[in-house]
């Protein structure tokens, strides 16, 4: 299994509930926020760029870090 890693430039509560906000719009997806490290890993069939777009929705500066393995 993969997760998708992914930077988003989350300073606090409201950065990290709005990331959630817009995932749950998208929906088709399982994820987990690490608002201390600001990365957001998403596990998900959607292709990285809708992911990936879907994050800027937030308006703040979002990266693709890469594939995690799960363990």
């Amino acid at each position: 299994l993969q997760k998708h890693e992914f930077f988003v430039d989350m300073t606090c509560e409201g950065c990290s509930n709005a990331v959630t906000r817009v995932l749950h719009r998208l929906g088709g997806v399982q994820f987990d926020i690490d608002l201390p490290n600001k990365k957001v890993y998403i596990d998900s069939e959607h292709n990285v760029d809708t992911l990936l777009e879907t994050l800027k929705k937030t308006g703040k500066n979002a990266s693709y870090l890469g594939e995690k393995s799960v363990q």
